[in-house]
């Protein structure tokens, strides 16, 4: 047997032993590193951020976070629960903090450990954009998108590994390492984190609604980020991001249908929008 069909036989052997399935999708995604090795490190890594950092407390905007992340928490329990996930959540650790920092940010760690920086406040304007931000950041932790980059990260690795082994001739090899760096970015990671971000969006919004919140928001907070940014974005294939605009059309399009999962759960109507 070569190299190269050992190389396949063995890749193929460990990407089928490491799926798990997107709750949200049906499909099946990468899972080489387990959420039991997984979580524990991110609550870890979180606490030493927390640590290092101006963690604000027991002000109405610390309040509002938490708030706002406990309803999307609950939504989110509520349509595992009814779609068959029952116990999905059973090793999340829900957190919720807002850190004093100029960055229009916004993230969440795998298991749930959230972070807003006050500098994304401004733009926000309002709870509802709030909980749209915390909706698109939760349905990163629940579709466990950080566990599928970490994998196609180290699928990466042993592409570039294995292309070196395999080419013995040193000229044919440096073109390969060139050929391989950017086309493995911008053909394979970019369009692969970009996606996520827009599932994110996605699932993100229907939660939004659920926790009473209007999904309308969503797109007018884009728009806030867009004139915030000043235009400064690289080119969509080359980010980590969908196009602001892209953003924009897409959430416009998806509030009605986030409105209709929203009244199976019998959410008729939402939070009224009010600056804070």
């Amino acid at each position: 047997m070569t190299f190269k069909s050992t190389l396949i036989m063995v890749l193929t052997v460990a990407l089928f032993l490491s799926c798990s399935t997107n709750p949200f999708t049906g499909s099946k995604t990468l899972a080489l590193v387990p959420n039991s090795q997984l979580f524990p490190t991110s609550f870890a890594q979180y606490n030493q951020f927390l640590g290092e950092h101006n963690v604000i407390t027991g002000t109405k905007d610390a309040e509002m976070i938490t708030r706002v992340g406990q309803r999307i928490a609950v939504a989110a329990e509520r349509w595992l629960n009814a779609n068959g996930y029952q116990g999905y959540l059973s090793d999340y650790k829900w957190e919720y903090k807002l850190v004093n920092d100029e960055q229009v940010n916004a993230w969440c760690m795998p298991g749930g450990k959230i972070v807003f920086y006050t500098g994304i406040l401004p733009v926000a304007e309002n709870e509802a954009a709030i909980a749209a931000i915390m909706g698109h950041e939760v349905a990163h932790a629940l579709a466990n998108h950080g566990q599928q980059r970490m994998s196609a990260g180290m699928l990466q690795q042993v592409g570039a590994v294995a292309g070196n082994i395999a080419i013995q001739d040193e000229k044919s090899r440096n073109i390969f390492n060139q050929a391989y760096g950017v086309g493995s970015q911008v053909g394979v990671m970019l369009p692969f984190s970009r996606g996520h971000e827009s599932e994110a969006d996605r699932i993100g919004l229907y939660l939004t609604a659920i926790a009473g919140y209007n999904p309308d928001e969503a797109a007018n907070l884009w728009r806030r980020m867009a004139k915030a940014s000043g235009g400064q974005a690289p080119p969509e294939f080359l980010s980590t991001h969908p196009a602001n605009q892209t953003r924009i059309d897409e959430l416009t399009q998806l509030a009605p249908v986030a409105k209709a999962e929203a009244k199976k759960f019998g959410v008729t109507s939402f939070r009224p929008i009010t600056k804070f």
